[in-house]
């Protein structure tokens, strides 16, 4: 097994676990939507996006980073 093999290997499995928490951070936010106060994430995530853009300029272009490497 040479290096490109396995960086192809854990780029896999870490792209697999990040779509994985993805989706069950939609399923919480839907359940929650559907059954108010039941996962509480929808304070979650507005608490860490005020969090980020509290911060000023710096926190908004952080977020937008953020935002656009999750994206990918």
């Amino acid at each position: 097994m040479n290096i490109n093999e396995a960086l192809g290997t854990v780029t896999s499995v870490a792209q697999a676990v990040v779509g994985l928490g993805l989706s069950l951070v939609v399923v919480a936010l839907v359940v929650d939507v559907l059954f108010p106060g039941t996962t509480d994430i929808v304070n979650s995530v507005a608490g860490l996006i005020s969090q980020f853009v509290d911060q000023g300029l710096i926190g908004l272009v952080t977020l937008i980073a953020f935002v656009a490497i999750a994206g990918r």
